[in-house]
């Protein structure tokens, strides 16, 4: 036996979340069984704590949409009993049971191993937030990011808080985008040279293009922000779009894409192939401070997961939740 939050749906539809002992006949699927040590708190997390957003396909459902751990067992000669392995993505805690559980079981495919220099709690640390951070920086990278400062929206949250540490620990200048005063110290502690304040920079304008301003733009929000973002940048250059805090909508103009050559770059963390996977992985092992991952941290335990999944759909978490299911 051992311990998983699971979420239930009673008949009138409503869920409810708690920790309880259950055995491993009641496990998905899977090629590998893994022993889960850390899990951490997303976006999505919170939807599928709760009513689930959409997200959620069955019931009872233990959600995590990332964990690392240790293999068990393995039906797949790629993996043995006794590797240390990380799990992003894939819809693992969403449409498959994920990694609010002291054991886990899935498809070999969705694996990889933990890289050299990062053991599992700083593996999670990172999580799928700081996975997400890196593909943006590589995207930018891949495209060029001009001179002047590199924009971080939504910077205090978990992709933006390793954004900025990534960037600043490649000697980029980084403006960080907050609607929390209070979180300035903390931005500036992870390499943050300016701190911009999010009204700002949030309303739109009838002007298609204003001064160029930004050499790159790791930008979590969407709606309006990216809208009015996208006029501010230098020409040629690039923003990695990682979320819609802010909103699905782009109420923008063609024109910075055409007189500018901005471009802007999707950035999906889920189906990544899984050679990018590893040199993201590699290049978080090398790029990232661990002592700005630690300064990020928030501790938790399975029994924290239904209010902290309340916390982040309300924008009050900051930094990286990182959860010892163990503990």
């Amino acid at each position: 036996m051992f311990n998983a939050l699971i979420v239930e749906k009673d008949e009138e539809g409503k869920t409810s979340a708690s920790v309880q002992s259950i055995g491993e006949d009641r496990l998905p699927e899977g090629d590998v069984t893994v022993a889960v040590e850390y899990s951490t708190v997303n976006y999505k997390d919170g939807l599928c704590i709760g009513p689930g957003g959409g997200l959620v396909r069955n019931y009872p459902h233990v959600p995590g949409i990332d964990f690392a751990g240790t293999v068990e067992t393995s039906d797949d000669d790629r993996y043995k009993p006794g590797d240390k392995v990380v799990l992003t993505g894939w819809r693992v805690g969403e449409a498959y049971w994920g990694g609010y559980s002291q054991k886990a079981r899935v498809k070999a495919d969705w694996l990889v191993p933990l890289p050299k220099g990062l053991d599992t709690r700083q593996a999670m640390a990172v999580g799928t937030a700081g996975f997400t951070a890196m593909l943006a920086v590589m995207a930018l990278e891949d495209h060029g990011i001009k001179d002047g400062p590199v924009l971080v929206t939504g910077a205090a949250g978990g992709v933006g808080s390793v954004a900025t540490a990534i960037l600043a620990n490649l000697g980029h200048e980084v403006a960080a985008v907050t609607g929390r005063p209070e979180t300035a110290d903390y931005l500036k502690s992870l390499g943050a040279t300016q701190i911009v304040a999010r009204d700002e920079i949030n309303e739109t304008t009838k002007r298609p293009l204003e001064a160029e301003t930004w050499g790159g733009c790791v930008d979590a929000v969407g709606g309006e922000m990216l809208a009015r973002l996208l006029g501010q940048m230098k020409y040629g250059a690039s923003v990695s779009a990682v979320g819609l805090a802010g909103g699905a909508g782009l109420p923008a103009t063609v024109i910075p894409f055409l007189l500018r050559g901005v471009n802007l770059l999707g950035i999906d963390s889920v189906m990544q192939p899984y050679d990018n996977r590893l040199r993201a992985w590699q290049r978080i092992a090398k790029d990232l401070p661990m002592d700005k991952l630690e300064a990020m941290v928030q501790p938790a335990t399975l029994s924290d997961l239904p209010q902290l999944g309340k916390d982040i759909l309300k924008g009050q978490v900051k930094g990286r939740v990182v959860v010892d299911v163990n503990a």
